[in-house]
């Protein structure tokens, strides 16, 4: 194994940096928590393999309807890693990604660029927009579905999320807009809207869903137009 990048490529005032580790991807990297590694947008990766191979049957596919509906037009706009929508790209719809967080934007960059080498079909159906989403959510555009996976605060204060979630949660405050946001999706969508939510979590802005699909660690609420 290639030994770790120590060289910084961006660096956040709040201690946060960017760094490729030594099989050149891009990580997320923060110097005041020297115990947690790097975030990396992986959508190469074993765990992530596993999820493709779930198909159209897998919650999240059949939430956003995929196959019901084709082609597909999705606005993931919470986008995060990315790795929801990489799925819904594989399995044939057209997704863009919005991320208002530029190091987060760059790490989606990069696992953009890698998935190219080895799949360009899906690659030129996702497209990166580095937008706040309530700007592209005013816009004039429109989407078949509009996807929303807002961060939820945990009510448990002694446990510690993941490296993941705290990071995102340090770099952006958390979703308090996640509420405006499910407004303003059901304006864009054509179809529906699909709110991942955690199982215990009440619905988003306290609006009771048309429909909910029930996994085992989250649920779907679907928003259906009217």
């Amino acid at each position: 194994m290639a030994p770790e990048s120590t060289t910084p490529v961006v660096v956040d005032d709040r201690g946060f940096s960017l760094r490729r580790d030594g099989q050149g991807r891009l990580g997320l990297h923060a110097g005041h928590h020297p115990r947690i590694g790097d975030v990396i947008a992986d959508w190469l990766g074993p765990e992530q393999r596993r999820r493709l191979s779930g198909g159209k049957k897998q919650l999240l596919a059949r939430a956003v309807g995929i196959g019901k509906r084709m082609p597909l037009s999705v606005l993931d706009a919470t986008g995060g890693l990315g790795r929801d929508a990489h799925v819904m790209a594989h399995l044939g719809a057209t997704v863009t990604v919005c991320e208002r967080q530029p190091l987060i934007v760059a790490l989606l960059e990069d696992a953009w660029s890698r998935l190219e080498l080895v799949d360009e079909a899906c690659a030129r159906r996702l497209r990166l927009q580095p937008d706040d989403a309530q700007a592209v959510l005013q816009g004039d555009q429109d989407w078949d579905v509009v996807y929303l996976d807002p961060m939820y605060p945990g009510r448990d204060k002694s446990a510690l999320p993941g490296k993941e979630m705290q990071f995102f949660r340090e770099l952006t405050g958390g979703d308090p807009d996640a509420d405006t946001l499910l407004t303003l999706a059901r304006a864009r969508a054509r179809w529906r809207v699909a709110v991942k939510r955690p199982l215990s979590a009440p619905p988003l802005a306290d609006q009771p869903p048309d429909q909910s699909l029930r996994g085992t660690q989250a649920r779907f609420d679907l928003y259906l137009t009217k």
